[in-house]
């Protein structure tokens, strides 16, 4: 079996690997999106799918616009591929790409489809609260995610789980359900996905990452989760990434964003616009990561009624 992958984050790795290690299949090329600045030095550097497939010295591309590079696509051809094997990619495949191989395109997502179409289905499926998430291998159409769904996986969603901890979950499962298509393939009847249950999973704005204090405690803790390690406040002007955080029971009269109560050598409490949350891992600009306590006792010095807030008022 002749594959040719298209893969770009931690993600992919998994299934890409798995590829590889099967003897019945021949990886004839992989394909990524190119190198990007990333980290605080803003260093450029390759994707966690070029690392694998330059370990394996597999054949390696990684064109600007796939849907533009008509000569990329003459590429595609030559390598004769029965599939493509799209797994979180970051472009989409323009239906010339999409005829090309002989048995079709199939895409491991990280949500139960219909459900969660979209660019961010892991981070908004925590984000909503839900109690269950998994993966669906699907025929790819040139519609976002709208294809024949194939094969689905489910998994429940823990209420430690945050992004970071589902994708690693969830990749590994989609690595194995990929296989599970590929094996059975013929035997599968491909299932139209029902429009009328779609949901979608948009791409994470700079909006989205800010914490609203006013908002229920139960949604910023769902952001918090699912917008790991980037959701924050603003303290005294500086940038506060809340990377743990738990909704809990009690009353307090105070503002939304007031630091209103410490569980002693853990965690500070926040008043949100219903119940409080219990702030237990923090992460200040150009600092280390701290407990809630140990914030409380530094940048806070101990006191209580202090404010966190948006970034023009001062915390």
């Amino acid at each position: 079996m002749r594959i040719v992958f298209f893969g770009t984050p931690d993600f992919a790795v998994p299934s890409l690997q798995e590829l590889i290690d099967r003897e019945d299949i021949e990886v004839v090329g992989v394909v990524t999106q190119p190198d990007a600045r990333r980290g605080r030095g803003k260093e450029l550097s390759p994707s966690a799918v070029k690392v694998l497939a330059s370990r394996y010295e597999l054949p390696l591309w990684h064109p600007e616009k796939i849907r533009r590079d008509q000569a990329f696509w003459q590429v595609l051809k030559d390598t004769k591929a029965d599939f493509f094997v799209v797994v979180a990619y970051g472009q989409i495949l323009p239906q010339p790409v999409l005829d090309i191989p002989r048995s079709g395109c199939i895409n491991v997502h990280g949500s139960l489809l219909p459900q969660y179409r979209g660019a961010a289905p892991m981070q908004w499926a925590l984000v909503k609260g839900e109690a269950t998430t998994g993966v669906t291998t699907m025929l790819m159409d040139a519609g976002i995610d709208t294809g024949d769904m194939l094969l689905k996986a489910e998994l429940p969603i823990l209420p430690e789980d945050n992004y970071e901890t589902l994708s690693q979950k969830l990749s590994h499962l989609g690595a194995s359900l990929l296989i599970q298509t590929l094996d059975q393939f013929e035997q599968i009847t491909p299932m139209p996905q029902d429009p009328d249950r779609a949901t979608y999973a948009p791409l994470i704005s700079k909006t989205d990452l800010e914490i609203d204090w006013q908002c229920p405690g139960q949604e910023i803790w769902g952001r918090i989760r699912g917008f790991y390690p980037d959701c924050h406040s603003y303290y005294g002007g500086q940038r506060l990434k809340i990377l743990a955080a738990e909704p809990i029971g009690g009353e307090y009269d105070a503002p939304p964003g007031t630091i209103v109560d410490v569980v002693k050598s853990q965690a500070f409490i926040v008043q949100t616009g219903t119940n409080p949350l219990l702030v237990k891992q923090v992460h200040p600009g150009g600092k280390k990561i701290q407990t809630g306590w140990e914030f409380y006792q530094g940048a806070l010095q101990g006191k209580l009624g202090m404010r966190l807030g948006a970034p023009l008022s001062g915390g």
